[in-house]
């Protein structure tokens, strides 16, 4: 062999060198961490959709107050005199009074049960929000994950395309190879560039994602930060028996049921004590002014009369005639009934989530462990083999080809196993109520 031919041969190799399974990914020092669990509160703190959920407690809790407020006391004031013609014009009377409702059937209490029930609600509505910004967050989190991982991998594999059209060029020359290899060798190359574009694209867009459920772009808040998508398995993912009742306790869409159940009877006794009548009291002072004696327009004598002050008290009993109908009474008793099937529902649904969950759980960690430990090593020994063959003028460009792309297809299904096993995990997190960690 001549020393031309040793060299092309060693270029051949290196240039093969860059064909395996496993590619190499970014090792940049980030200038601050993105990890989920960092990005995982940064969410929580600068998510405007949460932000905007927790302003309905802070209104919730201003209801409170509200409905601790009593009826407000009622001022009148009245002016009147007599019409009879006399020399003396008649004095006039005047009379303050104050008037208020009281309340009775315990409306004030009932009111401010109701309004911290609908506290504890909206606080169990607003947490069930969060929980599905977590879901959506952990989705954005891993496709963009998968996405970097499927772009290295590409880039990896188009570097050494590229290596092995500037063989096949030297060899070219040399007349080890004929001009149809050279030219397949460009086209693969050339075709492979138009998927590293689109995943390149497809990347950008999955990182650009990151920046709706965060509420503020990412660069604002990591920096240029480089993802750590180190996802670590769930490690209470296999007894089941244990994770039903946990979700049972914890699960925000049950506790979210039960609170509409508690609301619903507070709503309900509000409505009870709506329906007892409450009086008024009114306090008043009719004061009038002497006037002297007279005649009348027909010479009769008209008596004076001295100042004189009238102290009135009055109590206003309405007559409940409208309590006859009871439909106030049904339609809250209704809206219990609803909250209790409303409960039983969410119990259901619940179990049903966690067993669904872990099945998606088990499944996806059964299927990055089968291409950890069987398709990626036998996808890789085939290229190996194949490389060797081909090195040795034993294999076709075409088989280098073919063994490269099934290669690619079987690092980007693990890359997408992966992905799966981070979101079924966050899956079964959420489905028993804990707050989803990878």
């Amino acid at each position: 062999m001549t020393f031309k031919k040793i060299a092309i041969s060693q270029m051949l190799i290196l240039a093969l060198g860059g064909l395996t399974v496993h590619t190499v990914r970014a090792q940049d020092v980030p200038a601050s961490k993105l990890n989920f669990k960092n990005y995982l509160n940064a969410v929580e703190a600068h998510s405007l959709e949460l932000a905007a959920q927790r302003e309905t407690i802070v209104a919730a809790e201003a209801g409170v107050g509200i409905a601790g407020i009593r009826p407000d006391p009622e001022f009148t004031y009245s002016a009147s005199r007599e019409t009879v013609s006399a020399i003396h014009p008649r004095p006039v009377s005047r009379g303050p009074s104050l008037s208020m409702t009281i309340e009775t059937g315990g409306k004030r209490d009932a009111r401010i049960k109701s309004a911290r029930s609908n506290v504890t609600l909206t606080e169990a509505t607003v947490a069930g929000f969060k929980q599905q910004l977590y879901s959506d967050s952990a989705l954005a989190f891993a496709e963009t994950c998968r996405t970097r991982d499927v772009l290295a991998r590409k880039e990896n594999t188009l570097k050494a395309l590229s290596e092995i059209v500037r063989v096949n060029e030297v060899r070219r020359k040399a007349g080890d190879v004929g001009g149809i290899e050279l030219l397949q060798s460009r086209v693969e190359r050339d075709q492979f560039q138009a998927d590293v574009t689109q995943s390149r694209a497809e990347a950008t867009a999955a990182r650009l994602a990151l920046s709706l459920t965060l509420g503020r772009r990412v660069e604002d808040v990591f920096g240029p930060a480089v993802l750590e998508c180190g996802f670590t398995p769930f490690e209470r993912g296999n007894d089941i028996e244990a994770l039903v009742p946990a979700a049972l306790q914890s699960r925000q869409d049950v506790l979210i049921a039960r609170a509409t159940l508690e609301h619903a009877r507070d709503n309900a006794s509000l409505t009870r004590a709506n329906r007892s009548v409450d009086p008024t009291v009114s306090l008043g002072v009719t004061s009038t002014r002497g006037y002297p004696g007279g005649f009348d327009q027909g010479g009769n004598a008209i008596d004076g009369t001295s100042r004189s002050n009238v102290l009135a008290l009055s109590i206003s009993i309405p007559i409940p005639l409208s309590r006859l109908n009871r439909g106030d009474i049904v339609q809250a008793e209704s809206a219990v009934t609803q909250a209790m099937l409303g409960l039983n529902q969410a119990e259901l649904k619940a179990e049903a989530d966690v067993r669904t969950a872990h099945q998606r759980f088990i499944a996806a960690r059964e299927n990055v462990d089968h291409y950890r430990k069987d398709v990626l090593a036998n996808a890789n020994r085939m290229l190996e083999g194949i490389r060797l063959s081909y090195r040795n003028g034993a294999a076709s460009l075409l088989e280098l080809l073919a063994a490269q792309r099934s290669a690619d297809e079987a690092y980007l299904a693990y890359l997408q196993s992966e992905s799966d096993m981070a979101t079924a995990t966050v899956q079964l997190q959420l489905a028993i109520g804990e707050a989803p960690s990878l």
